[in-house]
């Protein structure tokens, strides 16, 4: 992006970022990790082995789908209880991760459906394939939904997932983590990342994790604890913005140019 910035005109935005030309942001694909990562095992078979080729979008694609808050539920944000046939709800850790969905000048993004899926606190799936011995919580179904508000602000409660073992090596561990969807104006527009947890030692450990070429590309992974707003004897608090595209761009997992 540098070099870019030597060859354009450079505004500075609203949200105090450097924009060329008043467009959008260049990209900067040296941020993302590369398609083939032989230490990723799945990459191997996953990368492209071909030039990408474009296809032109449908109608569909370009114009669903419409998210209102008349479809969403009431525990659809609430992880703990959504799936609980219990009154005292899933075990493990309880938290609340909130933060916002900001656009590349850093201003919120209104109306936005934010999704989320997870492991149980022992780090298992509620998956018919999952591998990991860990025990299902029958309380626990592991996934959620809530729509941004008119700041971009989006919040939920869940529980602290566990990590858990995968095949990628002889004794390789994915750390704890949530992962999110986030959709924009239409199918083609969403975008998927994942979420870790401030402190965890698991992070750098990861081979997943080890794609990503730079520590800052990391560190926009993982969601800050925030004792402020932590209840008191209910629920820990980590915020975690996803930034669409730009400098502060948050790491995305099918979309590496953002929005």
């Amino acid at each position: 992006m540098n070099a870019f910035k030597q060859k354009q005109a450079v505004l500075q935005t609203p949200g105090g970022h450097d924009r060329p030309g008043g467009g959008l942001y260049a990209r900067d694909r040296s941020w993302h990790p590369a398609a083939l990562t032989p230490a990723y095992k799945t990459s191997v078979t996953r990368s492209p082995t071909r030039a990408p080729i474009s296809f032109p979008t449908t109608l569909g694609e370009e114009t669903g789908p419409v998210f209102t808050r008349d479809r969403l539920g009431p525990l659809d944000a609430d992880l703990v209880h959504n799936f609980a046939r219990s009154p005292d709800g899933a075990i493990g850790p309880r938290i609340v991760v909130q933060g916002r969905v900001l656009d590349e000048d850093g201003r919120g993004v209104p109306h936005t459906l934010v999704e989320v899926w997870q492991a149980n606190a022992g780090g298992r799936y509620r998956h018919k394939k999952e591998g990991y011995l860990a025990p299902l919580d029958p309380d626990f179904g592991g996934c959620g939904r809530c729509l941004t508000d008119e700041a971009g602000r989006y919040e939920f409660r869940t529980i602290q997932p566990g990590p858990y073992p995968w095949p990628n090596g002889p004794n390789d561990w994915r750390p704890a983590h949530i992962h999110f969807s986030v959709f924009g104006q239409s199918w083609g527009q969403r975008l998927i990342t994942q979420m870790y947890f401030d402190g965890d030692p698991m992070i750098w450990r990861c081979p997943i994790v080890g794609t990503i070429p730079s520590p800052e590309g990391i560190e926009s992974l993982v969601a800050r604890l925030d004792m402020e707003a932590t209840i008191p004897m209910d629920a820990r608090v980590y915020r975690f913005d996803i930034v669409l595209r730009g400098r502060r761009q948050t790491l995305f997992e099918n979309r590496m140019e953002g929005l």
